[in-house]
């Protein structure tokens, strides 16, 4: 310390930068201090975002991020990120020289600082309403199965048509199709609500009703308790008012009464329509549906569907072809099936694996009966050849939650670090980080 006041008197009089230069080499600690302490108030402020605006998306449903909310989120992560980066290469001696360290902090800290100077203004509210029609349902590509959507499209528009029943095997893409044919009908706007509700075996009246008031924005207007037939009066005063409305109800798998619900009976002069997907015929004639049955794809739009999946090496691969049409046609046309064996096989180029993979499939469904069980051996094939037993543990914690369960997931990622899933990293958001990948 002696000799260094005598050297910062000097560089005063050498100039601005080489007084910087020591500044930074006398005060690497309190660069440092500060540093960690922004980092920290930053970290926090974002996971206090993030709580509130999940809460706002909440309450009611139907309710958007605002774009200046997710783009500073999406900025602070990446900020956060890089500043991890700083602090490692600072901890490990990247630098041997204190003025290049605490100049490298200095910049980080001034930089958070102005995240956090900009940071949004909770009060004034994290979110806006969505369209009022609904929200885009996130989809996956449709291969092969265009002729389906543009019958039910078809009746949707025919006037005289109220009910559609779209029925199918599972796993062969009435969902897929259906959510397609939701964002379509946004778009276009031919109806003032497009409502979605997932049925599934446990059929609960007061959730379906919970469901198409939450859709409405009306889900506080309708009784938390009573008994169903008042809170069914009320919701077919909602539908009604409503207007003109598409009503979806996938994966049913028995008649509905749609008067126990509260849904007024879809006619032409009401201008309203119900569509439903299940894997049951008789389920859409009990129903009084206009019945429309989504087929296996053919083995040539199947072959497609799987080769845009499974990647170029393997598409050019000639001696592994005739070996991947046979994985394919064990398929059966089931897109559900296509996409994850697809998945399995991703950049897999040896021959014997091929051919031990196509033995197996067989094998699987040689040994079970029925339609349902074949499929649930296939989709089996592909967890079974997950590689990494950290990723199998992941996958199969999603089952301690109920069916058609909303798993959020930053919750579900905390879960998989929780149960030491994802414990291979340095600090919790790099955990987090990776949870996101493995999602």
């Amino acid at each position: 310390m002696d000799y260094v006041d005598p050297c910062f008197g000097i560089a005063n009089c050498l100039g601005p930068h080489v007084c910087k230069y020591l500044k930074y080499h006398r005060k690497l600690n309190d660069y440092v201090r500060k540093y960690g302490m922004i980092r920290r108030a930053l970290n926090c402020k974002m996971e206090d975002i993030e709580l509130q605006l999940k809460a706002e998306l909440l309450r009611p449903l139907g309710k958007i991020p605002k774009k200046e909310v997710e783009n500073w989120l999406k900025d602070v992560k990446e900020m956060i990120r890089e500043a991890q980066e700083v602090e490692n290469k600072v901890s490990n001696g990247r630098y041997l020289c204190r003025a290049c360290n605490g100049k490298l902090v200095d910049e980080k800290t001034q930089e958070m600082q102005k995240f956090l100077d900009k940071a949004p203004n909770a009060s004034e509210g994290l979110a806006i309403d969505g369209p009022s029609g609904g929200l885009p349902l996130p989809t996956s590509e449709l291969v092969g199965e265009e002729d389906v959507r543009k019958k039910i499209w078809a009746c949707l528009i025919q006037e005289e048509v109220s009910k559609i029943g779209v029925w199918g095997m599972g796993g062969v893409g009435k969902t897929t199709i259906m959510k397609h044919i939701h964002n379509d009908l946004l778009k276009q706007q031919r109806f003032k609500r497009v409502i979605w509700v997932t049925i599934s075996k446990e059929f609960n009246v007061m959730k379906v009703q919970d469901y198409i008031a939450s859709a409405l924005k009306l889900k506080e207007d309708l009784p938390k308790e009573g008994d169903k037939l008042g809170r069914a009066t009320i919701l077919s005063e909602m539908l009604k008012k409503a207007g003109k409305h598409v009503l979806i109800l996938d994966d049913v798998w028995d008649k509905v009464s749609l008067e126990e619900v509260g849904v007024p009976e879809p006619s032409g002069g009401n201008d309203c329509k119900l569509v439903l997907t299940t894997r049951l015929e008789r389920v859409c004639k009990y129903m009084g549906c206009e019945v429309i049955k989504v087929e296996p794809l053919s083995e040539d739009k199947a072959l497609i569907l799987f080769l845009n999946k499974v990647g170029p090496n393997i598409v050019q691969s000639p001696t592994i072809m005739r070996t991947l049409k046979l994985v394919v046609k064990e398929c059966a046309g089931l897109p559900l099936t296509i996409v994850v064996v697809a998945g399995t096989m991703k950049g897999e180029d040896n021959l014997i694996i091929w051919k031990n993979a196509l033995g197996e499939l067989i094998e699987r469904i040689g040994k079970v009966e029925g339609v349902e069980a074949e499929v649930i051996e296939r989709l089996k094939f592909s967890f079974d050849h997950l590689k990494d037993e950290k990723v199998k543990h992941c996958f199969l914690y999603c089952t301690v939650y109920p069916e058609d369960y909303e798993i959020e997931k930053d919750e579900l990622i905390e879960c998989w670090i929780e149960e030491g899933f994802i414990d291979d990293m340095v600090t919790r958001q790099e955990m987090k980080d990776k949870g996101y990948v493995e999602w």
